[in-house]
This record gives C-alpha cells, structure tokens and sequence, in this order.
C-alpha cells in the first residue's frame, strides 16, 4: 500500500513501513512502534501520525493508542483484517501473540474494556466476509470507529486492493 501511497504523491520521507517480530507480545511490541513513532515524529517535524495496520498489527497499535499515551501522537488509525476481538485460528499456534488473539484472553479483554477507540484518533476497520483468517468475522469491528465491510477478498488481500486502498486514502485526508 505505500507504493501506492508514494505514487499519489504523499512524500517519501513520510511513509514508514514497520515490521516487527511477530513472536513477541502484543505489549513489547507497541512499546517497540512508540519508540518508532518517536523517531517519525523527530525526523519529520510532525505533530501525528497515521497508522495503517494490517491483522495483528492493529492489536499492539491499539495497545499503544490506549495504555502507553498514543492517541495523542496519532491522528488516523486503520485496521485491515485485525483481530480486535480475537480470532479462532489463533487456537491452533503457540505463544504469547497467538495466545494474545484467542477471543476472550486476558490481553483482549483488557484491550477492550472501556473505551475501544480511545482519544481523538479517527479510527476505521476493513474486514471482508471471506477472510478465512480472522473468524468470527465480526471481531475486526470496533465501538466507536467507521467500520467497512469489503467485497470477498483474502485476509492478505486486503492490502493489495484498490478499492480499499482508495477508501483508507480518503480515511487519512
């Protein structure tokens, strides 16, 4: 998606794609993107970020938004296919992520009480009904954010659409 984004013009030096070790917790790992948001924000003078995520990306930006004082960095948070209220496929691996993505696990439940879009983000959701991963199907949605559901496309497809492209594009102008 940021090549898309570049092709449209959005500088460069302000699309940071960040990649994380998807066997640590959910908490290391948005203490990992604060650190990384940080650097954004120095290097580009910026007062925000948008966060565009992808499956369980959306879980440890949450964590950062809600318990380690994001939703004052951030101005638009979008989630493709997120767990946000588990999923059933985590019940077949091991470790604390996939532990963490069970629905109903300690992680979610804190995550998820109170407020699910804390603070002045504008917080949106993709999910589409023919993601195999992500089930049940309702867990992307969240209290409070625009949520969207897509055409029939794969859990990774998400990223690639167009169409989806061009309503997250709109989602962060």
């Amino acid at each position: 998606m940021a090549e898309r984004f570049r092709a449209d013009g959005w500088p460069t030096g302000h699309l940071v794609q960040w990649t994380y070790d998807a066997t640590r917790s959910n908490a290391t790992t948005a203490a990992r993107l604060a650190e990384e948001i940080e650097r954004v924000l120095d290097r580009t003078g910026a007062a925000r970020v948008d966060v565009v995520t992808h499956s369980m990306g959306a879980l440890s930006s949450r964590h950062y938004l809600k318990n380690l004082d994001g939703t004052a960095k951030v101005d638009a948070w979008v989630s493709l296919a997120g767990p946000n209220h588990g999923t059933d496929a985590a019940r077949w691996c091991a470790g604390a992520p996939c532990t963490e993505m069970r629905p109903g696990s300690d992680f979610l439940s804190a995550l998820n009480s109170g407020d699910e879009t804390p603070g002045s983000p504008r917080y949106a959701t993709w999910r589409s009904p023919c993601d195999m991963v992500i089930s049940p199907g309702d867990s992307v949605a969240l209290d409070g954010a625009a949520n969207n559901t897509t055409a029939c496309l794969g859990h990774s497809d998400l990223q690639a659409d167009q169409t989806i492209y061009e309503e997250v594009k709109k989602h962060l102008r």
